[in-house]
């Protein structure tokens, strides 16, 4: 199945849920809207010709101040049927929040902690959403394009 026809599925099933697309990224992504993609990861994986059936990677991206938005990459794979997909989304910079796909695939329960810890998104249903890389009590988020970061942690110097 080519990415136009999983295109026309998913437009099909959400008419209003696709923003857009980006067919020179490797693979073709589609644009959604942040609050759906719980909805259409889920579609995307119980549809019996697409099979999504594996989640590869989620990236998180802070796309600075001047946008004023940070972006959530989805890499998708179809283990039975080799389809690959991406599904790109954006948050608001400031509150960004979208809901958790760990519903889904369990693999997103790292992935999205990742996000968490080193950018500050925040994911609603997700079961234990906490730092997974940097101590708990680690002031700010390191990927941030306006971290700034700790001079001291515990009374130890951090060094850069």
């Amino acid at each position: 199945m080519t990415f136009e026809d999983i295109k026309a599925l998913l437009s099909d099933q959400f008419p209003d849920f696709i923003t857009g697309e980006d067919p020179e990224s490797t693979p073709a992504a589609l644009l959604v809207k942040s609050d759906r993609i719980r909805t259409i990861c889920q579609w995307l994986r119980d549809h019996e010709q697409l099979h999504f059936d594996m989640l590869s990677c989620l990236t998180g991206i802070d796309n600075g101040e001047d946008t004023n938005t940070m972006e959530l990459v989805y890499n998708l794979y179809s283990i039975p049927f080799d389809h690959h997909l991406m599904l790109k989304t954006q948050v608001d910079r400031n509150k960004p929040h979208l809901p958790s796909v760990t519903s889904v695939w369990q693999t997103a329960n790292w992935h999205e902690r990742e996000a968490f810890d080193l950018l500050g998104i925040k994911f609603s249903g997700h079961p234990d959403l906490r730092r997974i890389l940097l101590p708990d009590d680690w002031e700010g988020h390191p990927l941030r394009k306006d971290y700034k970061h700790q001079e001291y942690y515990h009374g130890v110097k951090v060094e850069y």
